[in-house]
Order: C-alpha cells, then sequence, then structure tokens
C-alpha cells in the first residue's frame, strides 16, 4: 500500500486520488456496484426523457448517491473484516449481514424515490399513447 507522504495542499489532493482508486476498485470488483451503477444511468437518462424538475433531479441524485455510498461502505466492511480474519466467525457474520442490510435499505428507498419521482410522468406518457 502506498503511504501519503505529501503534505499541504498536495495531501489534500492526494486523498481525491486515493479516493477515485477506491470506488474505482469497487466498481471492478464488486458486482452490485456494477449493477447500481448502471441503473442509475438508466434512471438519469429516463428523468433526462422525461424532463423532470430540478427538485425530483435532486431527490434522484440523492437516492443514488446513498446507494452507491452505502455499496463503497459495505465493501470496505468486508474487505476489512476478511483481512482481519479468514476464518467463519458470528461477529464477523454479523458486521458483514449489517453492511448488506445497509446497502438493501438504501436501495429499497432508492426504489421508493424512484417510484415517488416518475409515478406522475410515466402515468401522463401512457395515458397520452392510448389517447
Amino acid at each position: 500500500m502506498v503511504k501519503n507522504t505529501a503534505v499541504g495542499h498536495k495531501k489534500f489532493w492526494h486523498s481525491f486520488r486515493f479516493a477515485a482508486q477506491g470506488i474505482a476498485s469497487a466498481f471492478r470488483s464488486e458486482l452490485n456496484m456494477k449493477v447500481h451503477s448502471g441503473l442509475a444511468v438508466v434512471v438519469l437518462v429516463a428523468a433526462a426523457l422525461f424532463r423532470l424538475p430540478p427538485i425530483s433531479w435532486m431527490l434522484l441524485l440523492l437516492a443514488i448517491t446513498l446507494v452507491l455510498s452505502a455499496e463503497l461502505l459495505n465493501t470496505a466492511i468486508e474487505a476489512a473484516v476478511d483481512l482481519i480474519s479468514s476464518d467463519i466467525h458470528p461477529l464477523a457474520k454479523t458486521a458483514k449481514d449489517t453492511a448488506a442490510g445497509a446497502v438493501l435499505l438504501t436501495a429499497v428507498f432508492a426504489v421508493i424515490t424512484g417510484i415517488y419521482v416518475f409515478y406522475h410522468p410515466v402515468m401522463d406518457w401512457i395515458t397520452g399513447l392510448m389517447s
């Protein structure tokens, strides 16, 4: 592992590079990170196609950010637990399951947010197609 020996503003900018490396690593190694990111792109394209208002965009971006952040934290917790011990331990299972539960909780929030944001635009679109 590379130690951050920079000082001052260089250390500040290096922290962004390390964070980006962490995001890229999670994206490369975690299927769920790819799935969540892909769904986020689909949702944002749909938001653009439906020309959603700014507040709807903010709700969608909040939900996406929460899900991706939870997935990153889940990945970090799983990696730390695996580093500490390769043995199966009830506390390790609890840590991993709880972190996965946080991802599930945020994903459910994201789905509810999507339903809230897209319900009327989609229903209006369907009504327009039927008339």
